[in-house]
């Protein structure tokens, strides 16, 4: 029998992108709660850790669409180089204000710097279509990106938080710039890779994804999602701390990872033929029901933990046909857009999920944060039910699809 990951893999190009990919994109998971853990340890708030947090996702995920709209019509390179280099600069100057204890204004200008941060799940993406447009191995490629983002989100923060409460409140923020930095720069060199320049003909409104309805959709479902990750990081750094062992909150958010890695492989292995919809509802519904055993698994680290990895399996298939969709409606000279609105949406949903999430904390204590993750689990399957027939892909929503062309 095949291996449909080592086929895609022996493509020339696809290893070195893809590793440098992986390193390049693990501060999209360690930076919010790297914030979080980096400033409730040195300032002792977690309203100020998460509001700093939220204004670095929020800003990142409101222009990040834009750079991907640059890098469509300008290239990979031409764009990611100088957004990187503002980023990478501005997380410098974040970990030094903490550090130096310089004035709190100083923290959420430099948060909103670094929200400059290019999206390389994005960026990936748009390489791999390149590689396999109109063939099967795209399906393998986006199911293991999209099990890869699940690994990123959940060991990135793990890490994060782990460096960070074992050696000192910053060492996750350094560790995730220094990520940042050279990941970046070791993809951007491979510049074989790098997808041609395309550029849509037709109606001025095909300048951006978002107005496709399967686009507004799942982006809107994802800032639920979003938030369920945010609210389990916040609320296990918090229970760990009350129970006495803090350095148990990174193995409680890693093994959120586990399992859903695995099933998301699988997945993409098998290529289940059922829709693309159907298949998103049902991994949200998943999502929403195994949210609820959280609300009793504060007594114990153990008991959260096992909470935790439950409630993560269906996250790795919810991605996978999410991006699965998104790159059936989207026209390939929008497709790095396209993605990034869905990457908008996690974005959004963590920032407001690690601000909801600290306040409750805060006020009700740490057991109550994960009320946040069942109502948003709620929310998230009432969106995609009611969107299934735009996500079926009928005519009438495609409102905006033009024809694309080769960039001259």
């Amino acid at each position: 029998m095949s291996n449909p990951y080592r086929e895609i893999f022996a493509a020339p190009g696809a290893k070195g992108f893809s590793a440098a990919g992986f390193f390049a994109r693990l501060p999209i998971a360690m930076a919010p709660i790297g914030i979080v853990a980096m400033l409730s340890q040195t300032h002792g708030e977690y309203w100020l850790a998460g509001a700093v947090s939220a204004t670095y996702a929020l800003t990142n995920a409101l222009i990040s669409p834009q750079i991907s709209r640059a890098v469509d019509r300008l290239g990979q390179t031409a764009v990611v180089v100088p957004t990187t280099i503002v980023s990478v600069l501005a997380f410098v100057a974040l970990i030094l204000a903490t550090n130096q204890s310089w004035p709190v204004w100083t923290l959420f200008v430099s948060a909103f710097l670094a929200a400059a941060m290019p999206s390389i799940p994005a960026l990936l993406r748009a390489r791999w279509s390149e590689m396999f447009r109109n063939r099967p191995e795209l399906n393998t490629a986006f199911a293991f990106e999209s099990a890869a983002d699940e690994l990123v989100y959940i060991s990135g923060a793990s890490l994060s938080v782990g460096l960070a409460v074992a050696l000192f409140p910053e060492a996750g923020m350094l560790v995730s710039t220094g990520f940042l930095a050279l990941g970046t720069a070791a993809f951007i060199l491979q510049r074989g890779t790098e997808p041609k320049v395309h550029h849509v003909a037709g109606s001025p409104r095909a300048g951006s994804a978002i107005r496709q309805r399967p686009v507004q959709i799942i982006t809107l479902a994802l800032i639920f999602v979003g938030s369920i990750f945010a609210t389990a990081e916040v609320s296990a750094v918090a229970i760990t701390k009350e129970l006495g062992q803090p350095e148990m909150a990174s193995l409680v958010i890693g093994v959120y990872a586990v399992g859903s890695f695995v099933v998301g492989l699988i997945l993409g292995a098998l290529n289940p033929k059922m829709a693309l919809q159907r298949q998103l509802l049902i991994s949200v519904a998943a999502i929403a029901i195994s949210s609820v055993p959280l609300l009793f698994a504060s007594s114990s680290v153990m008991l959260l933990a096992v909470a935790v990895f439950v409630s993560g399996i269906a996250i790795s298939p919810t991605f996978i046909t999410a991006f699965g969709l998104i790159e059936r409606r989207v026209p390939e000279a929008m497709l790095t857009e396209g993605v990034t609105w869905v990457m908008t949406g996690i974005g959004i949903g963590m920032a407001l999920g690690a601000f909801v999430s600290g306040w409750v904390v805060d006020t009700y204590g740490p057991a109550s944060g994960f009320w946040a993750s069942v109502a948003a689990g709620a929310i998230t399957v009432a969106i995609v039910a009611l969107g299934q027939k735009s996500l079926a892909g009928e005519a009438e929503d495609c409102v905006d699809c033009a024809v694309v062309q080769p960039a001259e």
